[in-house]
């Protein structure tokens, strides 16, 4: 998985795999999936994320179980 923040431009984006993406749709207003050819998610993108993230350069990894 690979996290980048803009600061510029200010997108958060996750991406999920490397596949390309064939189809992308703005779920809620600001926040865009990304599928590849099968339909599976490969990524989101998180307009304004300032606004929408409590600090969007911060990531924390937690471990579950």
């Amino acid at each position: 998985m690979k996290v980048t923040y803009d600061h510029e431009t200010d997108i958060l984006q996750l991406v999920f795999s490397s596949a390309p993406v064939e189809e992308s749709d703005e779920d809620k207003p600001g926040v865009i999936i990304d599928f590849d050819e099968a339909g599976d998610v490969v990524g989101f993108e998180i307009l304004d994320a300032s606004e929408r993230v409590t600090d969007p350069r911060r990531i924390e990894f937690v471990q579950a179980g």
